[in-house]
């Protein structure tokens, strides 16, 4: 309740709104109530639908951000159980594992070789070790280990609870804002120097004060798409309910221009070219032989280490239902870190103590005794199984609790085949103008292999080893040729993301993973899947509840098509107002009355905007979603004068043509006037809503059939007694059946000029 009555309050704070609601309040102390009564009747709705569409918005959010919840694990009734973070009670035990964000400050009861980034916190970058009876900080993250603890306080009350709450309250501006905002400032430039014109001309004219200034102040309502903010609001819920229903989750509405105005792609290899099914075709000595005692190995490993089990480790422990692990105790882990790139179990077995390892094979191979020709032999066989596009991982053994000295003993060989209709979603993206990079933890001749069954361009693969020996010009040729990256550690997962953004790039990072959330914060569009780590979600400023590159596809879509349209509003709006604005200023400097009365200017506005209310479900043309838009500022200015000078010369024609053969009456005129500015502002939305002959292009359903309303209104209007109240007469045949005819010359003459200014 408090949020809604804040957002209502809102929509009377604007300027504009604070102006118009002081000139009825002074036309009701200086006598004038019909008109201060008129004022507020225009006002006030017109506030009321601008916050009800955006209270809607807002409600519509909430609902999706629910779905994208955080959740956590913890011990009730003696049993593990997952909570979403909002139920979560002081005094309960959390289980913390890697990638999981710590729900609140809380007191380590265990501790498993934990280690936790606090740099959103201090600043500091390096992590810090945890050991029983330390203190977690809410807003942290776990980067390695495991913990469990007690929760001893939660939200605003903790530490740093107060610092974690500014800063999601603070308004970090986007591009979507900033354009927008660089939007406002053009208005108030070109409101600034219409109004002062003209109200030293009326002034000139020796015009009574008040009625110069509430015309001004009309016409400044007029020249301003006060819906502006509202039709934003509605687009881009309406988007984001449309994403929802594609499976694509926004956490942020702006979120939405920056899918759209994504030009490139950077994605992981598993579950995302490729299934989410990892399985264990081979467990082999290094003679290649089936080995069930590696197995035994490789299952003890996966299924004994306490921190997070990736789909490697459920697919050993898959494959591994007979082993016999009976007796077998864990002694201590060495838990897995994006540098090593390996994870460690020292076990007692028996009456034997055994280190086991198991990890990426270079990274293994670092900390190996090994012969010349076992070596050679270990490699060869890597390679080869790394050439039919298996992953293959190292199995190593050791006496102590140290990953130094050890045997190698095996491979183990995971098969990972490419996801059904993973072409075809990259050649979707590629059709929408989205160039896709390939980012790796998987050595080259995986990344090769499975780029090439996707169609990616695989002939150039780029190491980590290579690519931290390259400088930056060297950098910036390398991502010019090359699309694939293996090998790649975290680090330089973000370093490839802002050195694509230094390009000039709108960069966007797909990742489900700890050692992705580097690369998801620094780019511009995050985009993680709904079974991701906490920290990875939480990251992300999209999230898919499929993990389908077919669904950013359409995301994309979407969100140009949203863009599109909130695009359209100012583009068309601003300049039709533009023009109606400068020729009433231009006429009320030389008629003997004013073109239209201040009420008759706010009306017009709120019944041509009306339509605009739906302009978010308007049809877009599909040649205008295969390439990224943005707001440009130094094109719509140049939208505006175009094609707002025709609509200053066609208005003033009209003032002509109706001054000299039909009436100089002033309300006739005004209703005639108001009849025509209305319909052409229909016309242009109607015309300039697309690049195609309009009649190629047709409307969507809600804004064709509110602008025939609209335009029925028209007619209907002066025969009652709001029309009386707003001074609006009824036309003659002969006059309507004029107007019909310069309409239509009218919308001719934007089809023909579009074809010259709307080429991009």
């Amino acid at each position: 309740m408090k949020h809604a009555l804040k957002l209502l309050l809102k929509q009377f704070l604007n300027p504009i709104v604070i102006l118009l609601l002081a000139a009825a309040f002074v036309s009701g102390v200086i006598g004038d109530l019909y008109d201060a009564l008129l004022l507020l009747a225009i006002v006030v709705p017109s506030a009321l639908l601008s916050f009800w569409q955006e209270y809607r918005a807002n409600k519509t959010m909430k609902a999706l951000l629910k779905r994208v919840e955080v959740h956590v694990e913890v011990i009730r009734g003696g049993s593990e159980q997952t909570v979403p973070i909002s139920q979560l009670r002081t005094g309960e035990t959390v289980i913390l594992r890697i990638g999981d964000i710590v729900p609140g400050d809380m007191v380590l009861t265990e501790s498993n070789n934990l280690e936790v980034d606090e740099a959103s916190l201090t600043g500091e970058s390096f992590t810090i070790e945890k050991e029983v009876g330390g203190k977690l900080f809410f807003g942290t993250d776990v980067v390695s280990g495991s913990a469990v603890g007690t929760i001893i306080a939660l939200g605003k009350n903790t530490k740093y609870g107060a610092l974690v709450d500014s800063l999601k309250l603070k308004d970090i501006q986007t591009s979507f804002e900033k354009g927008v905002t660089r939007f406002g400032y053009l208005l108030v430039r070109a409101m600034a120097l219409l109004l002062t014109i003209l109200f030293i001309t009326n002034l000139f004219l020796d015009r009574p004060l008040f009625d110069s200034l509430l015309f001004s102040i009309a016409l400044a309502v007029g020249l301003t798409p006060q819906l502006l903010p509202a039709i934003i609001s509605v687009s881009l819920a309406t988007g984001a309910r449309n994403l929802a229903e594609n499976k694509v989750l926004v956490k942020r509405l702006d979120a939405i221009e920056d899918f759209g105005q994504m030009n490139i792609l950077c994605i992981d290899k598993t579950g995302t070219i490729t299934t989410d099914e990892i399985v264990l075709e081979k467990c082999v000595d290094l003679d290649d032989q089936p080995s069930q005692a590696n197995l035994r190995l490789a299952y003890l490993n996966a299924s004994m280490q306490q921190g997070f089990k990736n789909p490697l480790d459920q697919a050993i422990i898959a494959q591994s239902k007979n082993v016999d692990s009976l007796g077998v105790k864990l002694i201590a882990e060495i838990p897995y870190d994006f540098s090593r790139r390996k994870l460690s179990v020292f076990v007692r077995d028996g009456i034997q103590k055994i280190l086991i390892t198991k990890g990426a094979f270079e990274s293994v191979l670092e900390t190996l005794e090994i012969s010349e020709v076992e070596m050679k032999k270990a490699r060869n066989l890597f390679e080869k199984y790394g050439a039919l596009g298996y992953r293959v991982l190292a199995l190593a053994t050791g006496k102590e609790n140290t990953e130094q000295s050890l045997r190698l003993v095996g491979l183990l060989v995971f098969s990972n085949p490419a996801k059904e209709g993973a072409k075809e979603a990259l050649a979707s993206l590629t059709s929408l103008g989205v160039d896709v990079f390939l980012l790796t933890g998987d050595n080259s001749l995986i990344a090769r292999t499975t780029a090439k069954n996707v169609g990616l361009p695989s002939e150039t693969v780029i190491t980590g080893e290579e690519l931290s020996r390259l400088n930056d010009e060297q950098l910036t040729q390398a991502l010019t040729r090359c699309r694939i990256f293996s090998s790649v550690d975290p680090l330089q997962k973000k370093l490839l993301v802002e050195k694509l953004q230094a390009m000039g790039n709108s960069v966007g990072f797909f990742g489900d993973g700890i050692n992705d959330v580097a690369a998801l914060t620094f780019s511009d569009v995050g985009i993680s899947v709904d079974n991701a780590v906490d920290i990875a979600k939480n990251a992300a400023a999209i999230v898919l509840l499929d993990k389908n590159l077919g669904v950013i596809a359409e995301g994309v879509k979407l969100g140009r098509k949203t863009f599109i349209n909130t695009l359209k509003y100012a583009r068309v709006t601003i300049s039709a107002n533009f023009g109606n604005m400068l020729s009433m200023a231009v006429a009320a400097a030389f008629l003997p009355f004013l073109p239209l009365i201040p009420t008759q200017i706010l009306f017009l506005n709120l019944l041509s905007d009306f339509p605009a209310l739906t302009i978010s479900a308007d049809n877009v043309d599909s040649e205008a979603l295969e390439k990224p838009r943005t707001w440009d500022i130094k094109s719509i200015r140049n939208f505006m004068i175009t094609f707002g000078l025709i609509s200053s010369v066609f208005d003033l024609a009209t003032f002509w043509i109706l001054l000299n053969f039909f009436t100089q009456d002033s309300d006739l005129f005004r209703s005639a006037w108001f009849v025509e500015s209305t319909l052409t502002e229909l016309i242009a939305m109607l015309v300039l809503r697309t690049r195609r002959p309009f009649w190629q292009s047709l409307p969507g359903r809600s804004l064709l059939i509110s602008s025939i309303f609209v335009t029925s209104l028209l007619f209907i209007f002066p025969l009652t007694p709001i029309g009386a109240a707003f001074q609006l007469q009824s036309l003659p045949g002969l006059l309507m059946l004029a107007l019909v005819g310069l309409i239509a010359i009218y919308a001719g003459i934007n089809e023909f000029a579009k074809r010259f200014w709307m080429r991009d």
